[in-house]
């Protein structure tokens, strides 16, 4: 009978952890960024949006006819507000890259040494906002409309922001119904830190605070 002698095990594999293991004293996990979403709890149901502009707003019929006016308004607030505050309004081009357009106001903000709000980007972005289709109702009846979401191309905003203590983030607001809200923050390693409630205005039911986000002082 043949006998076949078991192969050479190849060399080791050695991993970083492997060389290190036993001469680390410290070993610290944290998180280096944070997106947090933010939206309006009652606006993402279908009966939510009637409600809304049927008993908040007063409004006998409930129709997409009246989604525009609100992020009309809103659109024009922030532009107004920018102005009034010196604040650059920039308007990103297809495929430039967001976070070097933004980096001269950035740094412009960290040289002053205080929290501000940096500059505000503005871009056509895919959301999924809500859209609406008129039933097949008596033509003499009043007017009925179902809603339903889906991925449309919106104006959004970016609000770059600039904090002493954290560093720079910024705060993406949809200004289409239901108004959805991204805030992205860079996490610093930075001890007996602490972050004051981010103020949002919402297009639609004003304004709210999320926790965990810098505050902006100075800017209302």
């Amino acid at each position: 009978m043949e006998r076949h002698e078991p192969l050479a095990a190849g060399p080791a594999v050695v991993t970083a952890a492997d060389m290190v293991a036993g001469h680390v004293t410290l070993d610290i996990s944290c998180l280096d960024r944070l997106y947090l979403n933010g939206y309006v709890a009652r606006l993402q149901t279908p009966g939510g949006v009637i409600y809304f502009f049927h008993h908040h707003r007063g409004k006998p019929i409930v129709s997409p006819a009246l989604f525009e006016p609100i992020g009309d308004k809103f659109r024009k607030d922030i532009k107004d507000w920018a102005q009034a505050n010196g604040i650059p309004v920039i308007r990103f081009k297809a495929g430039e890259r967001k976070a070097d357009v933004m980096a001269p106001y950035l740094g412009a903000a960290a040289a002053s040494g205080r929290s501000q709000v940096a500059a505000i980007g503005c871009a056509q972005e895919f959301q999924l906002v809500w859209t609406a289709r008129k039933r097949d109702t008596d033509p003499g009846g009043c007017p009925q409309f179902s809603f339903t979401k889906e991925q449309r191309r919106v104006s959004v905003f970016y609000v770059y922001i600039f904090d002493e203590q954290m560093g720079g983030g910024f705060i993406k607001i949809c200004t289409y119904f239901p108004y959805p809200v991204k805030a992205w923050v860079l996490w610093s390693l930075r001890h007996n830190t602490h972050y004051a409630p981010a103020r949002i205005m919402c297009p639609c039911c004003g304004p709210f605070e999320v926790e965990g986000l810098p505050g902006v002082p100075g800017r209302g």
